[in-house]
C-alpha cells in the first residue's frame, strides 16, 4: 500500500484534492502554501499552516526552533535526473514514472541561523509517497550564496516566521500544547516592531527617491 504525503511526520501537510501531473500546479492551495520562487527546474513553496516553534524541556515555547514543512514540484527535466541518480545508486525506480516533487521537513535553529533537513520524501502525481530518505543534513545558510536558491528559500520562511511570530506562537500553544511564556511574547513583539521599522525605512527611501 502506498504512504501518503501527511501520514507520520507530515501529518495533515496536504490538505487539497489530489490531481494528475498536468494539473498539479492547480492543486496547491494558496491558503495553506506560500510560493517563495521558481527555477528552471523546480517550484519551492512552504506550508504556511504547519509552522511550529520548538518547546522546551518545560513545556515552554522555544522561539529558537522553527519547523516548517515544505513542497517542490519538478519539470519532466528534474525529473529525469531524479530518476537517473537512483538507478545510479542502484536504488528501486518503482512508480518513479509517476514522479512529481517531493516533500522536505526543515528544522531552523534561528541563532546559529543553520537549518536541517530531516526527512525527504518522493511525491508522485497523487502527492503519494514513493520512497522516503531521514537526511540529518545540516546547512549554514551564511555558507550559501546569497544568488543560491535553497538561501532565497531559507531566508524567506524566516521572514515569514518572524513577520508572523504571534500566529505561529498561538497555533503551537493550541496544537502542541506549549505555553508562551512573558519573556518570549516581549521577544516576539520586539522582532515584530524591529520588522514593522526596517519596512517603513525601506519604504520612506524609496519616497525620497521618487521625489528626487
Amino acid at each position: 500500500m502506498k504512504m501518503r504525503w501527511g501520514a507520520g511526520l507530515l501529518a495533515a501537510a496536504l490538505l487539497f484534492a489530489a490531481a494528475p501531473q498536468a494539473d498539479a500546479e492547480e492543486t496547491i492551495s494558496e491558503e495553506i502554501y506560500q510560493w517563495v520562487q521558481s527555477t528552471a527546474r523546480q517550484n519551492y513553496y512552504f506550508n504556511k499552516q504547519h509552522i511550529y516553534f520548538g518547546k522546551d524541556e518545560k513545556g515552554n515555547i522555544n522561539l529558537d526552533i522553527l519547523t516548517v514543512p515544505v513542497l517542490k514540484t519538478y519539470d519532466s527535466i528534474q525529473i529525469q535526473d531524479v530518476v537517473s541518480k537512483r538507478r545510479w545508486k542502484g536504488q528501486s525506480t518503482a512508480g518513479y514514472g509517476d514522479l512529481a516533487g517531493c516533500a522536505e521537513y526543515l528544522l531552523f535553529h534561528v541563532k546559529e541561523q543553520t537549518v536541517e533537513i530531516v526527512k525527504h520524501e518522493d511525491l508522485d502525481s497523487d502527492w503519494g509517497t514513493l520512497g522516503t530518505t531521514t537526511v540529518k543534513r545540516t546547512v549554514k545558510i551564511a555558507d550559501l550564496s546569497e544568488k543560491d536558491v535553497d538561501a532565497k528559500f531559507y531566508h524567506a520562511i524566516l521572514e515569514y516566521a518572524e513577520q508572523h511570530g504571534s500566529e505561529i506562537a498561538a497555533r503551537t500553544e493550541k496544537e502542541k500544547g506549549a505555553k508562551l511564556t512573558k519573556e518570549a511574547q516581549k521577544q516576539l513583539e520586539k522582532g515584530q516592531q524591529t520588522d514593522k521599522d526596517g519596512k517603513d525605512a525601506k519604504k520612506n527611501k524609496k519616497e525620497q527617491k521618487k521625489r528626487r
